[in-house]
């Protein structure tokens, strides 16, 4: 479905991306992994058409972006960006509707399968309830299901996530992976999500690429790619790993020392 072929990168002088090569098949979620600064962003702003690379070749159904005009680009790639604002002054149903402006000609109004189309993926995301208020009133999460639904009324064949739990506590985070997972598999979306929390990723991704230095250095199951060894080469810190006792998936957990010489305060009662 999606192919990146050998693909460079660069803002002017500078060299973000080094001969990436991946792909992600319908249906399935892979989540991006690596530090700031390794080019995950670089690499999202490439596949959807934003930025040019210098070199090779990003496909979406055997059709190179670079051949695309924009309109059918948003046809067929919806994105959610890290903190995606909101337009104030528009209710959440006015946002959604937003979405199926590619699919609309030139000063057209949205025609009622539209609104049937927002309406469905705002009872997809359970944020239907919410199509009156204005997007300044809604929570964090409120607004995440919001954007989300706005994407999916673009129909697309392919969703870009750039860290989409960020700034959300632990219960939407969760919520937002599992809402993801199942709409790749009912919709048979490919699904291309830059995350950091690494438990996360290997709790719900079907496969993780892990990027260092604008290259990827692994692709795979989350328990092939992501070992000790790894994530202490790419992101430099030491970790402990386990496996869930139901899903055998990984669970990393950041090897923090006591500093030597801590002092043990006694406290009398």
């Amino acid at each position: 479905m999606l192919e990146i072929r050998d693909v460079h990168a660069s803002y002017g002088a500078h060299d973000v991306l080094y001969g990436v090569d991946m792909h992600v098949e319908s249906g399935e979620m892979v989540a991006l992994l690596g530090p700031n600064g390794c080019g995950k962003t670089t690499l999202l702003r490439v596949v959807s058409g934003v930025h040019a690379p210098s070199s090779g070749a990003v496909t979406i159904d055997e059709m190179d972006v670079r051949d695309m005009a924009a309109a059918a680009i948003a046809r067929r790639v919806g994105v959610v960006a890290q903190s995606a604002s909101l337009p104030e002054g528009f209710t959440a149903l006015e946002v959604v509707l937003m979405g199926r402006t590619p699919h609309l000609r030139l000063l057209q109004s949205e025609s009622m399968r539209d609104v049937d189309i927002a309406r469905a993926c705002m009872q997809r995301t359970e944020c239907w309830e919410l199509r009156h208020r204005y997007v300044q009133e809604l929570s964090g999460g409120e607004r995440q299901r919001v954007v989300i639904a706005r994407a999916l009324a673009q129909e697309p064949s392919l969703l870009l996530l750039d860290e989409p739990t960020s700034h959300l506590d632990i219960q939407h985070q969760v919520e937002t992976f599992r809402l993801m997972l199942s709409l790749c598999r009912e919709r048979q979306l490919a699904v291309l999500a830059v995350v950091h929390d690494l438990t996360l990723a290997a709790a719900f991704a079907d496969r993780v690429a892990l990027m260092e230095r604008g290259r990827i250095a692994a692709v795979g199951a989350p328990a092939d790619v992501l070992g000790a060894d790894a994530i202490r080469r790419v992101y430099g810190i030491g970790v402990r790993m386990m496996s869930h006792p139901e899903t055998g998936r990984p669970i990393i957990v950041p090897d923090v020392e006591a500093p030597s010489g801590a002092l043990h305060a006694e406290v009398a009662l």
